[in-house]
């Protein structure tokens, strides 16, 4: 006979409160809702205010997919009464996707609970464009990491760290790349930019702005407030961007880029590093072993994309740090984070 049997198990651990935000409405939902059921456990969703359609609509999905009928709830409830969701006994575990203010509030109420918790939060995502790049392809991705979905994105390109050496060039290039965005009617299949989430939104955007270039930043492009009704704001580049800048140390959500420049290699990541948020990452440059080397040694981030923007893929782990939460969305990893990872052994 030989020894104890022993292995390991992974049990629901029941009910997962989701709380979501209003920018990816369907596919912010899916990615937590997918690996969460999947690993056994039922769902209840807190989704945005302003989106109770989207909230009703993906309940929908799932009962229309044979889901039994209680599996996955929408609860229409104001955001007050979070706090009441978590401290149900029924409630196992939390997971929210929003500012980090409401990353506190839900984290704090969910340890008074003992209950767990997944943030996704903001991010100030870091792109450093080194000396090597191909300047055209490296302001291509650039442009796009930075306006997805106008802008408003936890994972958009926020911060574009240059090397003095082609920092001109990609300024030129940049500029000329985030000008092509063309605001237009939203409901058009060609229109890249639409308006904003809210005239409050773009306020809060352009005052960074301004404030930007009032301490020193350059507006090499947009900048300007329309003059017509609706959330409307141009796709807008600084430069000499520099810390005490709103467009530096905070995040602007909105389609507005930044760049800074760095003297070398050394000092791009540390200007990359030296931020609050820890959400994705990315590195243009045209030796791939030289970025893979950054990226996975260098950048404090949870996700770091070499010649390529930063996105949530389902077969990937999506998650970040510091200030940008814990835990992983998406894959395996992602199904494991709301499970008891228990250990069974048999003694014959």
């Amino acid at each position: 006979m030989g020894g104890p049997k022993a292995f390991v198990t992974y049990n629901p651990l029941g009910v997962v409160l989701a709380v979501m935000p209003w920018n990816f409405p369907f596919w912010q939902v899916f990615r937590f809702a997918a690996p969460t059921l999947m690993a056994g456990n039922g769902a209840v969703l807190k989704h945005a205010s302003n989106v109770p359609g989207s909230a009703l609509a993906i309940e929908d999905v799932f009962r229309e997919a044979g889901f039994p009928q209680d599996l996955f709830r929408t609860l229409l409830i104001p955001g007050r009464e979070v706090r009441a969701v978590i401290d149900d006994p029924n409630v196992a575990a939390v997971t929210l996707t929003g500012s980090v203010a409401a990353g506190r509030d839900v984290a704090q109420a969910a340890g008074a609970a003992l209950k767990k918790v997944v943030l996704e939060l903001g991010g100030a995502d870091a792109y450093l464009v080194l000396d090597d790049a191909d300047i055209e392809q490296a302001a291509t991705v650039a442009a796009t990491a930075r306006m997805v979905n106008g802008g408003q994105s936890c994972i958009a390109g926020k911060r574009f760290i240059v090397l003095r050496q082609v920092r001109e060039a990609f300024e030129k290039a940049m500029t000329a790349k985030m000008s092509a965005f063309q605001m237009g009617d939203p409901r058009d299949p060609t229109t890249k930019l639409g308006p904003m989430s809210s005239v409050g939104a773009r306020d809060e955007v352009h005052e960074q702005v301004e404030r930007s270039v009032a301490a020193g930043a350059r507006l090499l492009c947009g900048g300007t407030v329309p003059d017509k009704p609706g959330a409307w704001y141009p796709p807008t580049v600084l430069a000499g961007v520099r810390p005490g800048q709103p467009a530096h140390d905070e995040e602007i959500f909105g389609p507005v880029a930044a760049i800074i420049e760095a003297a070398d290699e050394a000092e791009a990541i540390r200007i990359a590093n030296d931020s609050e948020f820890g959400l994705g990452s990315g590195v243009l440059t045209g030796d791939p072993a030289r970025g893979e080397r950054i990226a996975a040694e260098a950048l404090e981030a949870g996700m770091s994309f070499v010649n390529a923007n930063v996105r949530s893929d389902p077969r990937l782990p999506f998650g970040g740090v510091k200030h940008s939460g814990h835990g992983r969305e998406c894959s395996d990893f992602g199904i494991y984070e709301f499970v008891n990872v228990k250990t069974v052994l048999v003694q014959g």
